[in-house]
């Protein structure tokens, strides 16, 4: 039996009024993160007689610890430390990947997807069902990345198989701009399916604010203020996006469809993750608040 404990700080500023002079104090409160005993493995075989692997790794998150802003809101990124976050499937957060000024930042390789040595996908190692995601998100020029959610660890396999994906990218200088259909490779979109309308992206080295909401299978992007993208889970129409994208079945990733279609898994909930995708891009003041 092993057990791994993980701790993600929330710092909390109040005024405090003594003597009628004004003194402003920091508390510190802490939410511990636990991984106890060890990893299982559940093999899948879809209809099509492929057969893939899910990492299970046991984890409880005190949610009764954790401080909440006005609006209900959980921070997970302190600004400090990667404390509540871990590699897809690792252990460890992957060298490529670095807090500057405040922020997540990925150090791009600068030759793709393909080549992030020390790098890959990081994930809040926690599971969310129904929730409200909020995040910045900047590029560096040419850049690429994403925020993926509902995703599953799957053995061997990138997270994008089992996870829709809200894009980040620089809509001018990086190509798949151009791909896809009707810009649905362009930020904010749910990748390769439907595109952010409108597309209201800030430019390259500026902050953007994203938001995802879902909840019962209603998905929402967000950007800049503007609902962009509205879909809905577990339906015809879900199973018909899929299959007319790059996820199609029998497709270069075969396994995708299934991920896809039973998205989350038995119960519907998966991992916050940020993708490496060989770019330089930044992510800060990333809260989640958990819907019933």
């Amino acid at each position: 039996m092993k057990k791994v404990s993980y701790f993600f700080s929330i710092v909390l500023a109040a005024t405090m009024f003594v003597a009628c002079t004004p003194k402003k104090a920091v508390q510190e409160d802490t939410v511990e993160f636990v991984i106890e005993g060890d990893a299982t493995e559940t093999v899948v075989t879809t209809p099509d007689s492929l057969t893939y692997i899910v990492l299970n790794k046991p984890q409880v998150l005190n949610l009764d610890l954790a401080p909440k802003d006005k609006e209900g809101f959980i921070s997970l990124f302190n600004g400090k430390t990667f404390n509540g976050w871990r590699g897809y499937d690792k252990d460890t957060i992957p060298g490529k990947w670095v807090i500057e000024d405040g922020a997540i930042k990925v150090n791009g390789s600068g030759q793709g997807e393909a080549h992030t040595n020390n790098g890959g996908d990081i994930i809040f190692a926690y599971k969310f069902q129904n929730f409200e995601l909020s995040f910045e998100w900047k590029v560096a020029p040419g850049s690429n990345s994403g925020v993926l959610y509902l995703a599953q660890e799957i053995k061997g396999q990138p997270i994008w198989i089992s996870s829709p994906e809200y894009q980040v990218l620089d809509n001018i200088a990086h190509p798949d701009a151009q791909l896809g259909e009707n810009g649905n490779r362009q930020s904010a979109s749910l990748y390769d399916m439907i595109p952010a309308v409108p597309q209201n992206a800030k430019a390259v080295g500026e902050w953007n604010q994203g938001g995802i909401l879902v909840y019962k299978g209603t998905v929402v992007h967000k950007q800049n203020g503007k609902n962009v993208v509205e879909y809905h889970l577990w339906t015809p129409q879900w199973n018909e996006l899929i299959a007319n994208s790059k996820f199609k079945p029998g497709g270069d990733f075969p396994l995708a469809y299934d991920l896809l279609t039973n998205l989350g898994g038995p119960e519907k909930e998966g991992y916050i993750g940020l993708q490496d995708h060989g770019d330089d891009v930044w992510y800060r003041n990333i809260r989640i608040k958990i819907l019933e």
